[in-house]
C-alpha cells in the first residue's frame, strides 16, 4: 500500500512535467528535426535486398534519421521492406530470429564467432530462412550481415528497424519505471498525458518497467527524455545539498 501511495503522489508532478511549456517546446522542434529526414534512393544495402529487379526505382523516405552502422543496416532494412510491401512481416521475422538468439545459447554462440567461416554462416542462414520461411527480404538481409560479418549486431539493429516501424506507423513508445506495477487508473492518466502532448496522428504505446532500486515514484522516458522521479535520485539530491549547509534552502 505505501508504494502505492508512492506512486499516486508522483502521479500529479509526472502530469505537470509532462504538460510544462519547456516540454512541449522541446518536443515540437524535435517533431520539426524529424520530418526532416533525407531520401535513400541508391543505397547499396537495400538495392542487394531487392528481389524484383527491373523494375522502377522507386524512392523511399525513411522516418528517422539513424546514425552508426547499426543504424545504416536498419535503415537499408527498411528501405527495402517498404519497397517489396512487407514491412509488417519483415519485422515479425527479424523479431523471431532475435527471440531464437536469447533462446538458445548456440545460435547465439554462432551468430557472435567470427572465426566460423563466411560462406559456412551464409549456408546456415540460408537453410534456417528456408526452413522458417523468410520472406526474401529477411533471407537477403541475414545473409548480407552473414557476410559481413555483422550478425552479431542483429539485436542492436533489429532494436533500431522497430524504431522506423513504430515511426512509420506513427506510434511513439514511452517507458514507465515504478517500484511495482502502476495501477490501471494511474498507467491510463499517465498514457492521456502524453498522449495529449504528442497531439493527433500518433500513438503512445506505454510500456511498463519494475525496478526495485528506484525506492518509489516514477521515471518516464519518451522521446529521447527521460524524467525521473524516483525517491532513488530524490534521496541522492538531498544527499549532496545535506553536505552543502549553503544549499538547505533550496530543498
Amino acid at each position: 500500500m505505501a508504494f502505492a501511495n508512492r506512486i499516486r503522489s508522483s502521479l500529479p508532478l509526472v502530469t505537470k512535467i509532462l504538460k510544462s511549456d519547456s516540454l512541449s517546446a522541446a518536443y515540437g522542434s524535435s517533431v520539426q528535426r524529424s520530418v526532416l529526414c533525407p531520401t535513400f534512393t541508391n543505397s547499396e544495402l537495400s538495392k542487394n535486398f531487392s528481389t524484383a529487379p527491373g523494375k522502377k526505382e522507386v524512392k523511399v523516405k525513411v522516418p528517422l534519421v539513424l546514425f552508426g552502422g547499426s543504424g545504416n543496416y536498419a535503415s537499408a532494412l527498411y528501405i527495402a521492406a517498404v519497397k517489396a510491401n512487407a514491412l509488417e512481416k519483415v519485422e515479425s521475422e527479424i523479431l523471431d530470429i532475435v527471440e531464437s538468439t536469447k533462446r538458445s545459447p548456440t545460435f547465439s554462440q554462432f551468430t557472435k564467432d567470427l572465426s566460423v567461416p563466411a560462406d559456412t554462416r551464409v549456408k546456415a542462414i540460408n537453410e534456417i530462412s528456408a526452413q522458417a520461411k523468410f520472406s526474401d527480404v529477411t533471407k537477403n538481409f541475414l545473409v548480407i550481415l552473414s557476410q559481413n560479418g555483422r550478425l552479431k549486431n542483429l539485436e542492436t539493429i533489429a532494436k533500431r528497424f522497430v524504431e522506423l516501424t513504430m515511426a512509420h506507423k506513427g506510434e511513439v513508445k514511452a517507458i514507465v519505471t515504478s517500484v511495482i506495477p502502476l495501477p490501471a487508473v494511474e498507467e491510463k492518466e499517465l498514457k492521456e498525458t502524453l498522449q495529449e502532448l504528442i497531439g493527433q496522428g500518433k500513438k503512445v504505446i506505454l510500456e511498463q518497467k519494475i525496478d526495485p532500486s528506484i525506492l518509489g515514484g516514477l521515471v518516464v522516458e519518451f522521446d529521447k527524455k527521460v524524467f525521473d522521479m524516483s525517491i532513488k535520485t530524490r534521496a541522492r539530491q538531498m544527499e549532496r545539498y545535506l553536505r552543502e549547509p549553503a544549499n538547505l534552502d533550496s530543498l
